[in-house]
């Protein structure tokens, strides 16, 4: 497979109320590439979201949920879910501002 941009690897945030709560601490969900690693993940932040400052990243990786339609089963996509941490010192994620 071809090497990973920065900019395909943030996929899209996940805003649930648990993430919310958590930006509080300065900590952001974004559902990330599959094959991305957690240095990748740290790159692309920094490089799309100018002034912040990446203290850590802390990823997950999710299965797909068991799907049926009629008498045919199947599954849905496997996914990856980052948590980046920012430093004291950085500047928040403008994205998310405003929710």
């Amino acid at each position: 497979m071809a090497a990973i941009q920065y900019y395909d690897v943030i996929l899209k945030p996940v805003v649930t109320e648990k993430s919310m709560n958590a930006m509080a601490e300065k900590k952001y969900t974004f559902l990330v590439h599959p094959e991305a690693t957690k240095s990748q993940i740290k790159e692309a932040v920094e490089k799309m979201f100018e002034g912040t400052k990446v203290k850590s990243v802390n990823t997950m990786n999710l299965d797909g949920k068991k799907k049926r339609r009629g008498m045919v089963y199947g599954r849905t996509a496997k996914t990856k879910k980052a948590i980046v941490a920012l430093t004291e010192e950085s500047k928040e994620i403008e994205i998310f501002e405003g929710l």
